[in-house]
């Protein structure tokens, strides 16, 4: 049932300074772009970091052009592990669900705030600090974490320790600081899905039922439980993987555990697959979390560019909720290689083939949205149809890892690494700057350059394409996905090894891309065309019914809601979109 608005009606009436209004602001508007503006240069620097192991894959051992800087092993180990970790942790899931959720869930449910303010202010903060530890490991003398985005033990237990260390030189190490910095992002997930729930829940407008929920919205809900129930074990594992660092405990650090021909002296009994459970439990759920709300912004853009409702919408809110359901037994199938047996096996392989079903609803279901409609083909509308191509490409690919007798040959091969970059890449990604894109003016008050925009989507597909898809020809060859030289050194790879030069070249261009939409996104704040009404996009549902951009309150007066969010084209209507809170 919804609750009425007036416990939120005297929250911060009087005037903020600085410090409150912009900096420490519970307002989920400006939380929302703190996220937002964070998460995108975090983004960016996870890129960076991908652009320098691609010049080390394409030129092994070379200098980067007009310097002497030269990308070690143990340096490439140390951007493999911070890039997997940045690009997903600080950058897409912030973006996806504390940028967009933040401040457009509460707009599209007739809320005037999330349910929690201050927790909602907690939330980036432990964020934000989680991203400054993470960033500080790039500063420490024995360098930062090189046991992957995975984080392994017993490699993970044992990298850059000696067994003799004060608990202080064992806490100051990348791996460590790596851990830290963990718990402190996991924490913040977990403040912010909370919230998210609640605040669905509790605060939905006066006639906005669980079926007049925005898609968007619907895909936040399941996001918020994802986070809550998967991350825990994860926070659990990295408590415990720093114990075992610091204190000398050996929850992961199985028996008899020899380096470099000597017997590592801590005590054993632990079980390195232990971690992989734990993390695995999180880690497969994670993959929906960004991409629920990825497909969650592609609905509102289809339905809105297409002006036809959501073809299946009640499938899609179900099928949503099933994917959510399934992606918590899934997750060893990342597992094939350890032994676990035919039996079990077999069971993760009947799940993994199962939690296909759903995705492919959804796609199914914008798909045939699109059918006789007369399309809009602005720039928010080419990054969402690019979505659906790019993520289907991402699953039909996941689907020979989800059996084990191909996941055996495939398994830390490129392959891998071609799969899962279409489904976040070229398939989340893209969602989110179609997000960008749509929402800006009514974040702004000003549309973003049309043209650059174009340029930025068509450079961008391109490129992206020629740089995942010669990964699965390597990855078919048997090349390995940890190969700081790229293979130079593998007889049988040598036939594919020039693939590298045209992927990194296509990464560089699209780090060029990149620059049209930075200068769009931020001169478009000065320079970009104003907006005449605060629906620019003739849209139905309720956050284009506040004042652009929206103030204190969200609404001048609390909302209510007489239908469904997508009621475009109505027969017998004179506009061809007829808003939630327009009465009859």
């Amino acid at each position: 049932m919804s609750h009425s608005h007036d416990s939120h009606d005297s929250h911060d009436h009087h005037e903020l300074g600085f410090w409150q209004k912009y900096v420490f602001s519970q307002d989920h508007k400006v939380i929302g772009i703190q996220y937002a503006i964070t998460a995108l240069l975090f983004l960016f620097f996870g890129f960076s970091l991908m652009m320098l192991m691609r010049w080390q894959l394409a030129y092994p051992d070379k200098a980067l052009p007009f310097t002497k800087f030269l990308i070690t092993s143990d340096l490439y180990n140390q951007f493999g592990a911070m890039h997997g970790t940045i690009m997903v942790f600080l950058g897409v899931v912030p973006l996806a669900v504390g940028g967009f959720g933040n401040w457009l869930m509460p707009l599209q449910i007739g809320a005037p705030d999330m349910a929690f303010p201050k927790l909602n202010m907690s939330s980036y903060w432990a964020y934000f600090l989680g991203g400054v530890v993470m960033l500080a490991g790039f500063f420490i003398p024995s360098g930062h974490a090189q046991s992957g985005w995975t984080s392994y033990p017993p490699l993970s237990d044992v990298m850059a320790l000696s067994p003799g260390a004060t608990i202080h030189e064992k806490l100051w190490t990348g791996q460590s600081i790596w851990l830290v910095g963990m718990i402190f992002l996991i924490t913040s997930s977990l403040l912010g899905s909370v919230n998210t729930i609640v605040t669905i829940f509790q605060l939905r407008a006066k006639g906005m039922t669980m079926m007049r929920l925005p898609f968007f919205v619907w895909a936040q809900l399941v996001t918020g439980f994802l986070l809550l129930l998967a991350f825990p074990p994860l926070e659990a594992a990295g408590l415990l993987q720093l114990m075992d660092r610091l204190l000398g405990t050996s929850f992961f650090l199985p028996t008899g555990l020899v380096i470099s021909g000597k017997a590592w002296p801590v005590s054993g009994g632990g079980s390195a697959l232990l971690w992989q459970h734990l993390f695995w439990f999180l880690a497969h759920p994670e993959v929906y979390v960004l991409i629920l709300p990825a497909m969650g912004i592609v609905a509102e853009i289809i339905a809105n560019n297409t002006r036809k409702p959501l073809w299946g919408y009640r499938s899609m809110v179900f099928a949503s909720i099933f994917l959510g359901f399934m992606s918590f037994v899934v997750w060893a199938h990342h597992m094939f290689m350890t032994g676990m047996g035919s039996k079990i096996s077999s069971f993760f392989q009947t799940t993994t083939m199962i939690i296909s079903i759903p995705s492919v609803i959804i796609l199914s279901a914008l798909f045939i949205s699109l059918w006789g409609a007369s399309i809009r083909f602005n720039t928010p509308m080419l990054f969402a149809l690019a979505f659906l191509p790019m993520f289907g490409i991402g699953g039909l690919t996941g689907l020979p890892l989800g059996l084990s007798s191909a996941d055996i040959q495939l398994h830390d091969t490129m392959y891998v690494i071609g799969h899962f970059h279409y489904v976040v890449a070229p398939g989340t990604i893209f969602g989110l700057f179609a997000g960008i894109y749509f929402w800006y003016p009514k974040i702004t008050g000003r549309m973003m350059c049309e043209k650059l925009g174009k340029i930025h989507f068509w450079g961008s597909f391109v490129c992206m394409n020629f740089i995942f898809t010669p990964m699965f020809i390597q990855g078919l060859a048997g090349v390995s996905r940890r190969l700081a030289d790229g293979g130079q050194t593998y007889l049988h790879a040598q036939p594919v090894l020039h693939w590298n030069v045209v992927m990194s070249v296509a990464a560089w261009l699209m780090g060029i891309f990149q620059l049209f939409f930075i200068l769009n996104f931020f001169g478009s704040m000065i320079r970009g065309t104003k907006v005449t009404s605060d629906n620019p996009w003739d849209s139905t549902t309720l956050e284009w019914a506040t004042p652009t951009p929206p103030g204190h309150g969200n609404f001048t007066t609390p909302p209510e809601v007489f239908r469904g969010p997508y009621e475009y084209s109505v027969p017998g209507h004179d506009k061809d979109f007829l808003p939630q809170n327009q009465p009859s």
